[in-house]
């Protein structure tokens, strides 16, 4: 997928009840009889999250007793069915997560505010570089960067090892295809997951190599060609064993490749780590990401999670000041350590770092030997790319079970996307 593999687990639904009164508790009445304003507060995650997002606002809230926060939470399926349903019928929260995916479509529909143009501008001068401009489109700035992360090569160093392979700080992609098939070989496990299933490495793929996926009005800018070219490397590398069988892969499922130890590493979001760490007893690591231009891996800082404004809302000063507390304060960065990602501003990273596990201590230690790379805003992709998204995958997965030629799968995902993108 654009963003990797995403997982939600979903809450009991008695457990979530519990914990949505207990957070409710926090609103007040509305502030029509001159009380405090209520501000409707919407994210996805779990109930750790919740119990976390609790204290953040209980601080919040002595801080500003003119407003009451009425919070309301879900998994990540159910969140964005919900938040169609709201916003069709004019009942968007105050304040929003948005998902990077997502952005330009609610920007688009005038559902967001421009954070820039409120009576208290969101402050964005101690983000990361890469993702100070991570919520503008179209010159409006839509979303403010919560969490950042970004592409790499997590492995399992002792079966490289034990298949005598090095892993270099730089490699190419043809280095990594003849390192895992050796791998694969001496080992009897793939030496890795399909990279190729997942279309936010065929995009830095191709900005490898100076080209774009989209363009920045929605436009397809990569050829045929360059998609069979990609895809045949996976097709190659299959036949060769380097990759998992399908069926294995989707036997396994929810658990993921690598949290399965059908493979010995994979091209994932960095963020990933912490998730496969947790289905597995393998000690893993993060390495070099294959390029075939050393000067550029292609990757960029992309925004985990990001906090919009309805533009509709009522208090749009109170929106303002809750996102500038969720994303600069450094108390909330204590209070949540890694659990919403690795945080976007250089304060609460440093606030977060006694709380980070063992694997989010990983990821940052890996994010800054690359940061060099990670100075250029990520693209905001354009509507309709989640169903790119996923066609991408599913295509794929056909082609990983040999119903499909690279021809005709490549052929199949211009002519959806061009369609989605319409």
């Amino acid at each position: 997928m654009l963003n990797g593999e995403r997982h939600r687990s979903r809450l009991p639904a008695a457990l979530a009840a519990a914990l949505l009164m207990v957070l409710t508790a926090c609103g007040g009445s509305g502030g029509d009889d001159g009380g405090p304003v209520e501000l409707r507060y919407s994210w996805w995650g779990n109930a750790d999250r919740a119990e976390l997002m609790q204290q953040a606002i209980a601080i919040f809230e002595t801080e500003h007793p003119d407003v009451k926060i009425v919070p309301n939470f879900s998994d990540f399926a159910e969140y964005w069915q919900k938040l169609n349903t709201e916003s069709a019928g004019g009942g968007t929260p105050d304040v929003l997560q948005m998902d990077f995916s997502y952005l330009r479509e609610y920007g688009d529909r005038g559902l967001l505010l421009n954070l820039d143009e409120a009576e208290n501008p969101v402050p964005v001068n101690d983000l990361l570089p890469g993702l100070q401009q991570a919520g503008v489109v179209g010159g409006e700035r839509f979303a403010v960067a919560l969490s950042g992360n970004t592409w790499g090569m997590i492995y399992d160093p002792a079966a490289f090892q034990a298949a005598g392979v090095a892993i270099p700080e730089r490699w190419t992609w043809d280095e990594y295809g003849a390192a895992v098939t050796q791998v694969a070989r001496a080992s009897g496990m793939a030496g890795a997951w399909d990279y190729t299933s997942i279309m936010g490495v065929f995009e830095i793929w191709l900005r490898q190599q100076g080209k774009v996926l989209f363009t920045e009005d929605g436009r397809i800018e990569a050829t045929h060609e360059d998609l069979q070219r990609f895809w045949q490397q996976g097709v190659d590398l299959r036949a060769a064993g380097a990759f998992p069988p399908q069926d294995k892969v989707a036997q396994a499922l929810p658990v993921t490749v690598m949290g399965a130890d059908l493979a010995a590493s994979t091209v994932n979001l960095d963020s990933m780590l912490t998730r496969y760490a947790g289905e597995t007893e393998r000690k893993l690591a993060l390495g070099a990401l294959p390029s075939s231009n050393p000067d550029d891996l292609g990757i960029r800082l992309r925004p985990g999670i990001l906090l919009s404004a309805f533009s509709g809302t009522d208090h749009p000063r109170q929106a303002a000041e809750l996102i500038d507390f969720m994303v600069n304060d450094p108390r909330v960065g204590e209070i949540f350590g890694g659990n919403r990602g690795l945080p976007a501003s250089n304060a609460q990273r440093e606030a977060a770092t006694p709380k980070l596990s063992a694997t989010d201590a990983a990821v940052a230690e890996y994010e800054k030997t690359i940061g060099q790379y990670l100075t250029v805003p990520p693209t905001i992709p354009p509507a309709g790319v989640g169903t790119a998204d996923s066609a991408f995958l599913r295509i794929n997965e056909e082609l990983a079970y040999g119903r499909i030629s690279v021809q005709d799968a490549v052929a199949q995902w211009f002519n959806e996307t061009e369609a989605a993108l319409r």
